[in-house]
């Protein structure tokens, strides 16, 4: 096994009275997505902050491929990109000229700074939109830029702070797919997310963050068996029927079975074994379902079941920190 690409040991943060971080540990492995869930106030974007060297820790040890946070800072920002909750871009510079400043901040040379700026605006599909201002650019446009300058250097570890918070749809989805490619070609990424189905389909891990600890962790499948069950859900021709058929399904229920007019709903951490049980049981008794269906777990079920409460997006004021990690500490 390789080492861990990110580490984080008992990590304590106090802002005041306020814990953000409260002893956190965790390990990213290294060419994975690992995503952080978390309500609002739970240490999320604290936790990126300490990892990115923006924010120093009180207590515990952190490292970004063996770099430490603290005493190896600038090895660390050499390493990684950071994409912010917002974009950091120069409204008044081009999507190119944003890139190749980037490039320049980060000791490229002219030539390859250039180079790399037109390889990732046609990646991004920026290409023809390269020589207009960024203050142009749509917010789906403006988070792609933020997502290629993190990138320009090339780090092998990238951290993303909520990446797709006020995209539409389409947009996320289009990011989405530009982060597996990422994923694919070895980077390791880190990000928070406040869209439980984001983390479902792009995280090969998932820690559940509260109180600055981290409460759980998994794969998605993992943490939807471990935490919520199945729900089966039947219906019939008739609340009558409905009501027979709960009564004579109950034994087979993790819970009591919920009854909504002629539907059934019963939870079983094995789905499909109690739907058989169920066929039988009601049709021991004359009845038949006239619809059956499976509804797995979502990780909004595995969230709220852990914190009972849902989650909240963190909010963090856009002062310039990602862009002093992307250029290695210079302003």
């Amino acid at each position: 096994m390789s080492a861990p690409a990110v580490v984080l040991e008992n990590v304590e943060k106090r802002y005041g009275d306020v814990v953000a971080l409260d002893g956190i540990d965790l390990e990213v492995r290294p060419g994975t997505v690992f995503a952080l869930l978390g309500p609002n106030g739970a240490g999320k974007t604290t936790a990126v902050r300490v990892l990115t060297t923006i924010t120093r820790p009180d207590r515990g040890r952190a490292t970004v491929l063996g770099y430490d946070v603290v005493r190896q800072s600038a090895q660390v920002r050499s390493q990684i990109g950071l994409a912010g909750q917002y974009a950091a871009v120069d409204e008044n510079l081009t999507g190119r000229e944003n890139l190749r400043l980037i490039g320049r901040l980060t000791h490229l040379g002219r030539a390859v700074a250039a180079e790399r700026s037109a390889a990732l605006l046609d990646r991004f599909d920026l290409a023809d939109a390269g020589d207009r201002p960024a203050r142009t650019y749509s917010g789906g446009m403006r988070r792609r830029l933020d997502l290629a300058a993190a990138l320009v250097h090339r780090p092998p570890v990238l951290f993303l702070d909520e990446p797709t918070t006020g995209l539409d749809l389409h947009s996320r989805r289009d990011l989405w797919g530009l982060i597996g490619e990422l994923v694919e070609e070895g980077t390791t990424v880190l990000l928070t997310t406040q869209y439980l189905e984001e983390a479902d389909h792009l995280a090969d891990r998932i820690a559940v963050v509260d109180g600055g600890r981290v409460i759980a962790e998994g794969t998605s499948d993992e943490l939807k068996a471990g935490v919520a069950p199945t729900v089966v859900v039947m219906s019939f021709d008739s609340p009558d029927a409905g009501r027979r058929a709960a009564g004579v399904l109950a034994p087979l229920s993790a819970s009591p079975p919920a009854v909504e007019g002629a539907t059934v709903e019963l939870s079983a951490h094995d789905g499909p074994g109690t739907v058989i049980e169920a066929l039988r049981a009601v049709d021991a008794v004359g009845l038949a379902p006239s619809t059956l269906s499976l509804r797995e777990p979502s990780l909004d079920d595995v969230f709220l079941s852990l914190t009972g409460r849902p989650a909240a997006p963190e909010q963090a004021p856009p002062d310039g920190s990602e862009e002093l990690v992307r250029t290695g500490g210079r302003r």
